[in-house]
């Protein structure tokens, strides 16, 4: 009886060491302490001592341990690990590891999170925002530029080339703004209130294309040629680089830059003759520079010895002669400048090589690493943008508009769509605020990119689908009052660029996740392709002795938090948040142990796994995005008024997190072992359930009421109350239609009569009649009629309008007329 329970000791000491991931000197000479206890005691004997030397010694001798352990593993590793291509290691190697790598850690450091300074702007920012963005947005009718110009007007035009509006991301050497990406986000977001048109034209030039390509790895002469002409707008840019043949796959493009000699400006110039067709390219039917990524060939070897140099970047004048650009795609009814580029045998100099010849071969290195960084930015914060200002837009004429003598807004069907689109709204701002702050301070993340890119596009889809319910026939009648048609029908745009969500989501989210921020992966990896044999050992040894201690202890950790609930998990905060933050712990130590599993399972096999992938990513996701709203909670000052928005965020976040972990495990590749995971991370089923009812019903008071948690989660929009911005006069007739309200009360009560809130101006004529109104309050009501029909009426249009070829019309008038 005493033997077994000093082995049970031993068995929590390891077991304690484990979870606290104390190093293998120190939990050996712990169970070592344990054992000589219970030696004293008379408990343990020999035997005991020579099992635990058996075990001990050669794990803690480190070349026993080499020699016996780690050379027979090392060389089946190698031989089962599948070969990693140039594209592949280039995409694993760029960026940055930051709060992913504590989320796949599977112990978080919220201190560290909340010691990340919050995100603010400098007074010089502010004042763009509240000066040149404000006025661009006030500038943007969208019917005019949506259906009439198909284009941004000229003088609109003229205004962001003006204010450098092109020019956020360049340096002030060089005449830019050189504003923050903090920044950027906010001026993209207030901008895409205004508008898809001209968040797009704006966003494109200040992400992945030839400015920040130049400022990173451009020649001085380049630099100090192009970079000062972007910033004034007298060069427009574009950036090709999907093809016909490779749209999320942009590794297979075939479009080629042979080496060779050729005629330049009257010299015989070293060059390249390129041939390529580029499709889907924004701002290409306006540019004047075009940013052009080829495979380099060098069959000559005028270069060296490599035939084959790989992806190259280059910036060629839109003037080359042969040079087909100019026509336009059109994409979804959302006319942004978006067009195809050809050529076929274009010679240019190798100097227009971005970073000169030296840098030929280097451009798929170029272009992950500057990707991690504008895909953070550009189409989360549009998306963030657009669903802020469309929260606050659904809530306003859910209270305005009438059905069944009550505002839309109070039937419960409609409070589930306005929590859905609140809760979705806050969470994308707090996703765009930490993750732009993380790029402020140095980091280049390039797995929260995809997680940004992916979530939020599909979070503003979601918004937007729920906006389009709630606005019934106002949504889907196009004219100038529709302020929400566009926006649906441009979500898929969103979607699609910049990597397809499929794929982003299936591939590239764990898929470099797990080797990026994975504490021991990669290093293992590195190990196998280390020449030297000696030196390969040692760090393969040290990695995976690191590995194996990490999975035991995210296994321990797992099981406890299973079957505690993860009540006992540490938690910065002791008020309503602190089960998000052991949830969240719990879900990182399940990410952490699922990954070793499925990775030990399934080999290079994962790889060709998508759904396993997809699944482990959405953990990943999940977790970082509700780290970034309890963030954003304590950097707003735990406002106790904002956690209906917090409440939804985070079950949300949690409930989607555990369903991809149940579907994981319900369809592993391995049936047995996923019945046996299951038990392991989910013993007693689900632990988090969906947001509930009572928050839909909160957060649709929030939206439908004037007050400061609806001010906090619409700041930065373009909420100007004129007669030009639709969201303004929204605002104004909210305003009106509650300060109304007690004044039709009023008249009832005085008609003994419960009158239809509809005719007010009549209403205000029986007030006046009663006497229970004053002049002024009768104006008041008349106002609000104005305003309320305004809201909920639709455009109509002779058939004339609405034609592109309008010369049809008056053919088939002639044919009818010849017919009669």
């Amino acid at each position: 009886m005493q033997i077994t329970f000093w082995l049970l000791l031993v068995l929590i000491t390891l077991g304690v060491a484990s979870y606290w991931r104390l190093k293998l000197t120190v939990t050996t000479l712990l169970v070592a302490a344990v054992l000589a206890a219970g030696t004293i005691a008379g408990h343990i004997g020999v035997l005991s001592w020579i099992v635990f030397g058996a075990l001990a010694l050669p794990l803690n001798i480190s070349n026993l341990r080499k020699t016996y352990m780690t050379a027979p593993i090392f060389r089946l590793y190698k031989k089962i690990m599948p070969e990693m291509s140039r594209t592949e290691q280039e995409a694993i190697d760029a960026g940055t590891v930051w709060w992913d790598g504590d989320i796949f850690s599977g112990k978080p450091d919220w201190e560290k999170l909340h010691a990340v300074p919050k995100a603010r702007l400098t007074a010089e920012e502010q004042a763009f925002l509240d000066g040149p963005v404000e006025e661009a947005c006030r500038m943007a009718d969208e019917w005019e530029i949506n259906h009439t110009r198909a284009d941004l007007p000229p003088q609109l035009w003229q205004f962001l080339k003006d204010e450098k509006f092109f020019a956020m991301i360049i340096k002030k050497e060089y005449g830019g703004l050189e504003f923050s990406a903090y920044a950027q986000s906010r001026v993209l977001q207030k901008l895409s209130g205004a508008g898809i048109v001209l968040a797009s034209t704006v966003g494109v030039p200040n992400s992945l294309g030839p400015g920040e390509l130049l400022q990173h790895y451009g020649t001085q002469e380049q630099k100090d040629h192009f970079l000062p002409r972007l910033a004034t707008g007298e060069e427009i840019p574009c950036f090709a680089l999907t093809s016909p043949e490779a749209g999320s796959d942009a590794g297979a493009i075939p479009d080629t830059g042979v080496v060779c000699k050729g005629e330049w400006e009257g010299k015989e110039v070293l060059g390249m003759k390129l041939t390529f067709n580029k499709r889907y390219i924004t701002l290409a039917p306006v540019a004047t520079i075009v940013g052009l990524a080829f495979k380099m060939q060098d069959p000559e070897g005028l270069l060296g010895s490599e035939k084959e140099l790989g992806i190259t970047c280059a910036l060629i004048p839109a003037d080359l002669e042969g040079l087909d650009i100019g026509r336009r795609h059109f994409p979804l009814n959302i006319p942004f400048q978006n067009g195809p580029i050809r050529g076929e045998n274009l010679f240019v100099p190798l100097d227009f090589i971005i970073g000169g010849p030296k840098m030929a071969g280097q451009g798929w290195r170029m272009l992950v690493e500057c990707l991690s960084v504008g895909r953070c930015i550009t189409l989360p914060s549009n998306s963030a943008g657009g669903s802020k200002t469309t929260a606050l837009a659904t809530g306003a004429y859910a209270r305005i508009r009438r059905q069944f003598k009550m505002p839309v807004g109070k039937m419960e069907g409609v409070e589930e769509m306005l929590g859905r689109i609140g809760g979705n709204a806050y969470l994308m701002d707090a996703v765009t605020s930490m993750t732009t702050k993380g790029l402020d301070i140095g980091q280049k993340p390039s797995v929260i990119s995809a997680i940004c890119k992916y979530h939020l596009t599909e979070k503003m889809r979601q918004v937007v689908n729920d906006s389009m319910d709630v606005h019934g026939g106002k949504g889907i009648i196009l004219g100038p009052k529709n302020y929400i048609g566009r926006g649906y029908q441009g979500a898929p745009i969103a979607i699609t660029v910049e990597g397809a969500n499929i794929l982003t989501r299936n591939m590239m989210i764990f898929g470099q996740g797990a080797m990026r921020c994975h504490p021991y992966v990669l290093k293992e990896l590195y190990a196998a392709q280390n020449t030297d044999s000696a030196e390969a050992l040692k760090e393969f040894d040290k990695a995976l002795f690191g590995h194996i201690g990490f999975a035991i202890s995210n296994f321990l950790r797992s099981l406890w938090f299973s079957l505690t609930g993860a009540k006992l998990a540490g938690s910065p905060f002791k008020d309503e948040t602190r089960r998000y933050y052991q949830g969240m712990e719990r879900l990182s130590s399940n990410l952490a142990f699922l990954t070793d599993i499925s990775m030990g399972v399934l080999g290079g096999e994962l790889k060709r796994r998508e759904r396993v992938s997809a699944r482990l990513g959405d953990i990943l996701s999940y977790v970082y995005m509700g780290s970034a709203v309890l963030k954003r909670y304590e950097d707003e000052g735990r406002q106790k008024a904002d956690l209906p928005l917090v409440h939804w965020a985070m079950q949300d976040s949690l409930y989607r997190a555990q369903v991809a972990m149940e579907e994981l495990l319900d369809n592993f590749p391995a049936p047995a072992i996923g019945k046996i995971l299951k038990l392991i991370v989910m013993p007693f089923g689900k632990n988090f359930g969906r947001p509930a009812d009572k928050l839909d019903h909160q957060i649709a008071n929030i939206l439908q009421t004037p007050c400061e948690s609806r001010d906090r989660l619409g700041q930065g929009q373009y909420l100007s109350r004129e007669e030009s911005n639709p969201f303004g006069r929204l605002e104004q007739a909210l305003d009106d239609v509650l300060a109304s309200e007690p004044l039709y009360d009023k008249v009832c009560k005085a008609a003994n009569e419960r009158f239809p809130f509809v005719q007010l101006d009549k209403i205000a004529d029986k007030g006046l009649e009663l006497g229970v109104l004053t002049e002024q309050e009768a104006d008041l009501l008349r106002r609000t009629e104005i305003q309320r029909l305004d809201t909920i009426n639709v455009d109509d249009f002779d058939t004339e309008e609405l034609m592109a070829d309008k010369s049809l019309l008056q053919k088939d008038k002639k044919k009818s007329a010849k017919a009669a």
